[in-house]
C-alpha cells in the first residue's frame, strides 16, 4: 500500500438536523436520509456511490448518531458494521472527524482520510474524483488539503478560502493563506472579483496523524479524550469509556480547531473543485437545483397532488392531500402530516430561526 490513494479511507460525517429544511428534516430523519434531488436515492446513498469510485466498500466509514443506526445500515447495505461510528450525542464536526481519524490511524498507521459530508450534491463525479485524487497526493506530502469550490456568485451563505502560491509538483493545488467567515455582500463581491478566493465546502483530506497532531496543539483536552475513546473503540471497554467521556467533549467545528490554526502554520493546501456543487442548505437551494436554471417553474418533490397556475418555486409534500397554488412567485411550500411551512425563497434562510422558536417554546415534539 505504497501509493497515496491506496492509503486513502473515505469518511462520511452524517450529522446535523438541517434546521433550515424543517419540517421535512427532523432530528429523527435529517436531510441526508431524504431524496432531495429527485434521483431516487437519498443524499447519503448518493454520497456513498460517489465515494465508491475512490474507495472500496470496506474503506468507507460513516459517523452518525445512535438514532440513525438502523436507517443508515438499511440504506447502505455494503457498509461494513465495523466502519459505522455511532455518536452518543451530537458534538459538532471536530469530534466526529477526529474520532474517525483516531480509530483509523490505530487500525492502519499512516492512513490518509478524506471527510465528505453526507448531504452535499455533486453531479460531475469524474471531475470530483480527479480533484480528490490530486488532494490525496498533496496530503501525502504532509499537508491538510481542502477542496475549494469556484464561486458562481458573491454568496454570503458560504465561508471563503484565500488562496496563496501554487504547490510545487501539483497540477492545480495552491497554499491556503487563511479561511474567512461568511462575509457581507460587499466583501463577497470583492472576494469573487479578485479571483483569489474559493467557497469553503468543508471537505478535508489529510494524513490522520497530521490532523490529530494539529488538534493536539489547539484543543489538547479534546484530543486526549478522542484518543482515549479510539483506544477502546475496537475492544470490550468501548461503551464504558464512551459513557465516561462523551458528555464532556467540547463542541467545536473542525474549521476552528484544525483548519484555521493549520493554515496559519502554513500546513494547508487547497485544490480547486471544477465541478458543480450544492450544499442544499435551505429550500431555496433545493428549488434552484430542481429548476436547473429555468425560471418560472414550480418544482415538486414527493407524490403531491398539485394544481398550479402562474406559480413558481418549490412544493415538497409528504401528504396525500391536494395542494392548489395560484399566482405565487418563488413560493416554498412544505407539507408534512403534522406541520405546514409556507415561505418564499427570499426568506428561506429564516426557517432556522423558526426552529429556534419552536425549541424555546417547548415544541420539541415537532423537531
Amino acid at each position: 500500500m505504497t501509493s497515496p490513494i491506496n492509503r486513502f479511507f473515505s469518511v462520511i460525517p452524517a450529522g446535523g438536523i438541517g434546521s433550515r429544511l424543517w419540517p421535512l428534516s427532523r432530528a429523527s430523519q435529517p436531510k441526508f436520509l431524504h431524496d432531495l434531488t429527485g434521483s431516487g436515492q437519498t443524499l447519503l446513498e448518493d454520497t456513498w456511490d460517489r465515494l465508491r469510485g475512490l474507495s472500496s466498500a470496506d474503506r468507507i466509514m460513516v459517523v452518525t448518531g445512535n438514532v440513525h443506526e438502523t436507517a443508515v445500515m438499511q440504506q447502505l447495505e455494503d457498509l461494513d458494521p465495523k466502519n459505522l461510528v455511532l455518536e452518543k450525542s451530537p458534538k459538532d464536526s471536530t469530534a466526529a472527524i477526529a474520532l474517525a481519524a483516531a480509530i483509523l490511524e490505530k487500525r492502519e498507521p499512516g492512513v490518509i482520510i478524506g471527510s465528505f459530508a453526507a448531504d452535499h450534491v455533486i453531479v460531475e463525479t469524474a471531475a470530483f474524483h480527479r480533484v480528490v485524487r490530486e488532494a490525496v497526493e498533496v496530503a501525502a506530502t504532509g499537508k491538510i488539503v481542502t477542496i475549494g469550490i469556484e464561486p458562481t456568485e458573491p454568496s454570503v451563505g458560504f465561508g471563503y478560502i484565500k488562496m496563496g502560491e501554487p504547490i510545487e509538483g501539483a497540477p492545480t493545488a495552491k497554499s491556503v493563506l487563511k479561511f474567512v467567515e461568511k462575509p457581507n455582500i460587499e466583501k463577497a463581491k470583492r472576494y469573487v472579483e479578485s479571483g483569489n478566493y474559493l467557497w469553503n465546502a468543508g471537505m478535508f483530506i489529510a494524513p490522520a496523524a497530521l490532523l490529530l497532531e494539529q488538534l493536539a496543539k489547539s484543543e489538547p483536552e479534546l484530543h486526549a479524550a478522542i484518543l482515549e475513546i479510539a483506544e477502546a473503540w475496537d475492544g470490550p471497554q468501548r461503551n464504558a469509556v464512551i459513557e465516561k467521556i462523551w458528555g464532556n467533549l467540547k463542541k467545536v467545528a473542525i474549521d476552528y480547531s484544525v483548519a484555521e490554526p493549520a493554515a496559519a502554520a502554513g500546513l494547508v493546501a487547497c485544490v480547486p473543485g471544477n465541478f458543480t456543487w450544492h450544499d442544499v442548505g435551505d429550500f431555496a437551494a433545493i428549488a434552484e437545483l430542481q429548476s436547473q436554471g429555468r425560471s418560472g417553474n414550480l418544482a415538486v418533490l414527493g407524490d403531491a397532488k398539485v394544481l398550479a397556475d402562474h406559480t413558481s418555486g418549490i412544493l415538497v409534500s409528504e401528504s396525500n392531500r391536494l395542494v392548489a397554488l395560484i399566482g405565487l412567485q418563488d413560493i416554498i411550500v412544505v407539507d408534512t402530516p403534522d406541520a405546514l411551512l409556507v415561505t418564499t425563497k427570499e426568506h428561506a434562510q429564516r426557517v432556522k430561526s423558526l426552529v429556534d422558536a419552536l425549541k424555546a417554546t417547548g415544541h420539541s415534539d415537532l423537531l
